[in-house]
């Protein structure tokens, strides 16, 4: 019996669906339908009952299939193990990215990763919206903000104050706030989730907090295109440091009202299970956190940021 075959009958377990089982599998229907006959003919059994619209576990399928996933999952482990043991860096990276981070920064960071380690390949799922990682196939999510899901299993990078951008040109034309009061008369460029428009800003001078109720004539669900609307002079936008960092180093945007800080957030590396954190991704972590610090020293060493976020 071929372990291919017994790996697509769970995925058809999972589905209840031969077709969608293929589907995520990446596979012909027939394909996956003459593995699953292949593991029935070794057995001597049915393991679902077919009904033209429907597909169930027959009652030899549901004593087999929790004990075969048990197996599989064991001999997974064992092969990751031995890995480990080796510090052997290849198989395939699922991550997880959002918008802008991903598109910009990780990317690249990626690119210098599979060069340095060319037995690795990837899959990149970026999207501003949550990840679930057993929907997604996902083994990582590279994310702002800590987990708050106790099961998994995170990796600080490194903290990240968001920051009140805009272009020179127009703060020349609208005028350059002093105070989170003066913002109501400016345009706002708003990020989107989940059809909630996040226009209500918040600062603090470390004394006293301002939740600014903003208007604005732009809002999207991807964080690339509010910097992009940014760049292009449109308005106003709150930005974590690192999205924004290119643009402010090399003076497409500027820092606006720096004594007010909007909230500042965390980097950080996801897995959702121990057996995830592989020697690959222990060396993503370290790469991440080099290359997040070293912006962060740049933002430092041109006065925008102070050594406090280092901390």
């Amino acid at each position: 019996m071929l372990l291919e075959d017994l790996q697509v009958v769970l995925k058809i377990a999972e589905f209840r669906s031969i077709t969608a089982a293929a589907t995520h599998l990446d596979m012909r229907t027939a394909t996956a339908s003459a593995a699953l006959k292949r593991v029935e003919k070794n057995l001597g059994a049915e393991l679902f009952i077919r009904t033209t619209r429907h597909l169930r576990l027959s009652s030899a399928g549901e004593r087999y299939i929790p004990q075969c996933e048990q197996a599989l999952l064991m001999l997974e482990q064992a092969k990751q193990n031995m890995k480990d043991d080796l510090d052997v860096v290849d198989g395939e990276l699922r991550i997880a990215l959002s918008s802008d981070l991903g598109r910009n920064l990780v990317t690249p960071w990626l690119d210098e990763f599979m060069q340095t380690y060319p037995n690795v390949s990837l899959k990149l799922n970026i999207s501003d919206s949550v990840v679930d990682f057993y929907r997604d196939s996902v083994d990582i999510a590279v994310r702002y903000g800590s987990p708050d899901d106790a099961n998994l299993y995170g990796f600080k990078i490194c903290n990240v104050p968001a920051l009140l951008c805009a272009t020179q040109s127009y703060l020349d034309q609208y005028g350059m706030p002093q105070h989170p009061h003066d913002l109501a008369s400016h345009n706002g460029l708003f990020y989107q989730l989940y059809d909630v428009i996040y226009d209500v800003w918040t600062f603090t001078d470390d004394e006293t907090e301002y939740k600014i109720k903003m208007n604005g004539n732009r809002a999207a669900n991807d964080g690339d295109l509010v910097r992009r609307w940014c760049v292009a002079g449109k308005g106003l936008a709150i930005k974590s440091c690192l999205d924004i960092a290119d643009d402010l180093l090399s003076d497409k945007v500027v820092n606006v009202m720096p004594q007010f800080k909007p909230r500042s957030t965390e980097l950080w590396l996801i897995c959702p299970s121990r057996q995830s954190i592989t020697p690959a991704v222990r060396l993503l972590r370290d790469r991440f956190r080099q290359k997040s610090i070293a912006i962060l020293k740049q933002l430092i060493d041109k006065g925008i940021l102070d050594d406090s976020v280092l901390i």
